[in-house]
């Protein structure tokens, strides 16, 4: 007669097996619909990278905008220093003109300093005006 609790164990090792597989197999198809999404977001993210990596190849960059109006202004030193010379001012009355120091007028002038977005505005208003216009608001400047 064979050895009642090694027939015993046997059984319960079986019954046990069994039980554990039913378990484990809800939490295997979780895990495989879980590394199927990830894989997926992975594709999309990959997809989404090359995109962007496209699109900022052609894209042009930025160039600051005068506030209120929509076309862009590039700033150029030397374009400003001929457009004082043409009005045969200082730089001291072109800075009042633009609302400047003196100082600051030179150093945009050398190409040293960038005008900030403000700044910028101000010159571009001051590029538009001819040099009456110029005598006239100085004066007023000056009066005030």
């Amino acid at each position: 007669m064979p050895n009642i609790a090694s027939l015993l164990k046997s059984e319960i090792t079986r019954l046990a097996r069994k039980e554990v597989r039913a378990e484990i197999e809800s939490l295997k198809k979780a895990s495989a619909s879980y590394r199927a999404d990830l894989a997926a977001l992975k594709k999309e993210v990959r997809s989404l990278h090359a995109e962007l990596k496209r699109v900022s190849r052609t894209a042009k960059p930025q160039i600051s905008e005068v506030a209120g109006d929509e076309t862009p202004m590039r700033f150029r030193a030397a374009g400003m220093k001929a457009h004082r010379k043409k009005l045969k001012l200082s730089a001291k009355d072109y800075g009042l003109l633009i609302g400047a120091s003196m100082l600051s007028v030179y150093k945009w002038e050398d190409g040293k300093v960038k005008p900030r977005a403000g700044a910028l505005a101000k010159i571009a208003e001051v590029l538009t005006i001819g040099k009456r216009e110029a005598d006239r608001r100085l004066t007023e400047l000056k009066g005030a």
